[in-house]
């Protein structure tokens, strides 16, 4: 169940951009992570230009863009992991033009501290006859 958080400093940021970002983000999980598209959260947030800053100074022109996002911890090779990275800065800069310095950060997380619904991933491994480090179960 990644939740993938994507920081743009530009406000305007058309939707249909927007909407490429959600969707292609979400192909990059499925096919670098194994995620399900279904458990895939993909949450945009456009900040003003003057609130993010590039080495001590705020970016005054062009655009800019940070992906967090979390996962799983155990769920993932590393290869996939750099998979996802190297796709996800691709990604960036093929919807948003050059960037100064994209970022792409994964966070594992426990299965015994993460979920949604209610449920732990732990419990939702538990429940599908999966251990959280088992391929199938992400």
């Amino acid at each position: 169940m990644p939740h993938i958080r994507v920081t743009i400093p530009d406000p305007g940021l058309p939707a249909d951009i927007r909407r490429t970002l959600a969707e292609d983000l979400t192909r990059l999980a499925v096919s670098a992570l194994h995620k399900s598209d279904a458990r895939t959260i993909v949450h945009i947030e456009l900040v003003p230009a003057d609130s993010y800053f590039i080495g001590g100074k705020p970016l005054t022109n062009g655009r800019d863009a940070h992906i967090e996002a979390s996962i799983t911890a155990g769920t993932n090779s590393a290869e996939e992991k750099a998979a996802f990275i190297a796709g996800a800065d691709e990604l960036l800069s093929n919807v948003l033009g050059p960037l100064p310095r994209s970022g792409v950060a994964l966070h594992e997380l426990h299965p015994e501290s993460y979920g949604y619904n209610g449920v732990t991933q732990f419990d939702h491994y538990r429940g599908a006859g999966d251990t959280p480090t088992a391929p199938a179960a992400r």
